[in-house]
This record gives C-alpha cells, structure tokens and sequence, in this order.
C-alpha cells in the first residue's frame, strides 16, 4: 500500500515509525512532516490543511489510504472533502467526518453530547460576549478553582483553572473579548473535579472499537505539575491505578456509549477518539474529547502496540474492526519530552541538536525539529520525545533520562520527575 500520513509533531513520526514496521506498507509519505519522518518516510511539503494540493498529491501518487495525525485539518473537514470528490470517495481516510471532528472543534458540542448520552461530566454552562455578566454571575455560584474553556481549537491552551472568583471574571471578560481569538467567542464554565487525569483512546470503524493502551501525561511545564499549561512534557504507559475493575468502567460507562451516541447522532466518525479521563474516588468522569491520538501520549502508546497498525487501520476502513486482534506489550513505556528554552512562551528556533545518532536502547520521536543540510535544529517549543521500555516506571524513565544526557542544543530543558507521582 501506498500510504500519507498528515502532520508534522512527535505524533506523527511515532506513527510514522510504527507504519513503517508494517509488511502492507509500500511507501509512506509524510506530509508535511521533519526530520524525524524525513529519516524513515518521504517528506511532501504540503500543509495538512491544503486540501486541494492534497488532492493533487495523492491522485498523482495513487495513494492507497490517508491517516490524518493532527486535529485541525479533521475539524476542517478532510473526511468529508474525500467523500464529495469522485475521483477520492474509494480511498479510505482514517479520521472522523467533519461534525465527528467537532466533539474537539468545539466544547460545547461535546458537552451536549455527553449530556444527550447520559456520559458522566462535569456540570457546565456555555457563554458569549452577549451574556458575560450571566458568566459572572454563575462563577458566584461554583466553588473555587473555577474552569474557564475556549469553545473552539486554542492549540491545547484554551483552558484556563483558577482560583481566585474576581481573577476567574476577568478572565471570561478578556476570553470572551478575544482573548483567544474566535476559539473564545464562547467560553464553557464548568465545575471543577478533583482527582488523578489519565488519557483513553479508543480506535472505531463506527460499528465497533478496540481500546487502545492507556496513557497519563503531564501538562504544567514545572515539576511537581506547576507552571504554564504545554501541549505535554512527557508521559506513562499503562497507568497504575487503571486497573481491570476501572477500565470495565471507563468502557461500560463512556466508550461504548461514546460509540453508540455517534451512531446514534448519525455520524459518521472513522478513526480515533482520545477521551481525557479523571479518576474521581474510583468513579472516571470525561473532562474533554479529541478527534485524534494526543501528544505525547503516542509516543508511548503506539510503540505498546504489538500488532501490525497499517493492517489494523485497514480493518478499520474495511469495517472488520471486531475481527482484528489487537496486542499490547505489557511493558512499561516512558517518553520525556525535550523543549526550547522559554517554552511554552517565546523561544527560538535553528539550533543544532547534537548526540541523537548515540541514543541507544531508547526511540527518539521527533517533534519541532527540522532538516537543514547536514543537520537537525529545532523548529518548535516541543523538539523532542525520548521513549523507553521497562519492566517498571522506575526503569523506563531511567532509560530515557540517560539516553537524554547524550542529546543536547543550546538552552535544552526538561522535566526531571515524569512518572515520579505513580511510584
């Protein structure tokens, strides 16, 4: 098969790197994807949401099947632009339709759905520049820290938890006046939970799903989760607490009604479904969903995956998702992440990375970086995501943080305790 991955972050050269491996996988090209991709694919330097030179690429190429990484050009409606085209319906793309795509596009969608479905969430409200002092006035009645979402796409920053009632008015105000762009011209209210997060993912052809290894990530940019939110510093797989009797939960009361209030709703939704999950006394409740595998969580749990994934995504365009047998490695997997210096405020860009070709025993999963002649320099805030297999946290994580002391570019930082709250 000749296959287009779309993206261009850790997620995808995990992806990549896993397709790769497949005996179904003939070519695979990355569009627009780094150096990582550039190493094991062929890069096209095609924008994920260039629709048309999409178009171009894969008939001129005879593409075979389309996995889309990122979530924007799924909220854009790829699924649906292949579907109307005659010369593109017959090729399969793995990712949900449009209006599947905004259970991520927009939080208030998601939360009428989990609503409709009778999925448990926390209790919400939606608001506009219109009814802003409405806004205030419901933060009156919550219990500090106060939620504050964007309603549309904000690059994973669009959430905002507080703890002072004056501070959480004046920043629906500001979100509501543009803060986040046209992301915040509705902004979702909702209570707060209190408990351990955990990351879900579920693959489904829109008839059945296989759950896919679990994963926890860590979001603040300081240890001990402290800091400005980023789109990951780094992550775990499988996750301790998630045991057999919590996963009959998660599935009984939140992916198989997720599946079937898509079919419900009639729509069409091919591809992955990332539920955030939080553990509340032994009970998981969805914080929110994506229309799309997380990073970093990929970077640990598409490696887990013992199975052929170019064979799994064809089952799932195929509609034989219930036949295929999915296996997990029961090993431990850690990735940590490497970032700029100043992440995730303003950082630079063009700086040598040196020592990636010395990293043994561990996979390093390129994320902002970028090709230039002869060398690899960083080209994001996240650069790069260092992955290793152990019998344990404790040894997965060690793996990872020796093989980082051979990796290095000017002003480098990381976090040194990912994992450490799951000992």
């Amino acid at each position: 098969m000749k296959l287009l991955l779309l993206g261009s972050g850790g997620r995808e050269h995990a992806l990549a790197w896993k397709m790769t491996q497949s005996s179904l996988c003939d070519q695979l090209y990355v569009a627009p994807g780094n150096a990582g991709t550039a190493a094991i694919a062929e890069n096209v330097a095609i924008s994920a949401t260039d629709f048309p030179a999409i178009r171009k690429f894969v008939l001129e190429h005879r593409i075979d099947m389309v996995v889309v990484g990122p979530e924007d050009p799924l909220v854009a409606g790829i699924f649906d632009f292949f579907k109307a085209d005659v010369d593109l319906a017959h090729i399969p793309v793995i990712g949900p339709s449009k209006t599947g795509a905004q259970l991520e596009g927009s939080k208030d969608f998601a939360k009428q759905f989990m609503m409709r479905h009778n999925i448990p969430t926390a209790a919400y409200q939606t608001f506009t520049a219109d009814t802003v002092e409405e806004g205030c006035r419901f933060l009156e009645t919550l219990k500090a820290p106060y939620v504050l979402k964007a309603d549309g796409l904000a690059a994973g920053k669009g959430v905002l938890i507080l703890d002072q009632l004056a501070e959480a008015q004046h920043e629906l105000r500001n979100m509501l006046n543009g803060s986040f762009g046209t992301a915040s011209s509705r902004v979702v209210i909702e209570e707060f939970l209190s408990g351990i997060e955990l990351s879900c993912f579920v693959l489904t052809d829109g008839h059945s799903y296989k759950i896919l290894p679990v994963a926890k990530d860590y979001k603040r940019i300081g240890e001990g989760d402290t800091g400005l939110n980023t789109g990951g510093m780094g992550a775990v797989s499988p996750v301790p607490f998630a045991d057999a009797a919590f996963m009959d939960k998660v599935e009984s009361r939140i992916v198989k009604p997720t599946v079937d209030g898509l079919k419900k709703d009639g729509i069409s939704y091919v591809g992955f479904i990332f539920i955030g999950l939080i553990n509340v006394d032994g009970n998981p409740m969805v914080i929110e969903y994506n229309c799309r595998m997380g990073d970093p969580e990929t970077e640990v749990v598409i490696p887990r995956l013992s199975c052929d994934l170019v064979a799994l995504f064809d089952a799932v365009a195929g509609g034989r998702l219930n036949e295929f047998n999915m296996t997990v490695d029961p090993r431990v997997a850690c990735t940590i992440m490497m970032v700029s210096g100043g992440y995730p405020g303003e950082y630079d860009k063009g700086i040598e990375i040196i020592g990636i070709a010395d990293v043994v025993d561990s996979v390093v999963f390129h994320a902002g970086t970028k090709q230039v002649q002869d060398k690899v320099v960083t080209n994001g805030g996240r650069v790069l995501a260092i992955t290793s297999f152990g019998d344990t946290i404790q040894e997965a994580t060690k793996k990872s943080y020796q093989n980082m002391g051979k990796i290095s570019f000017d002003k480098m930082y990381f976090r040194r305790d990912i994992g450490n709250d799951l000992l």
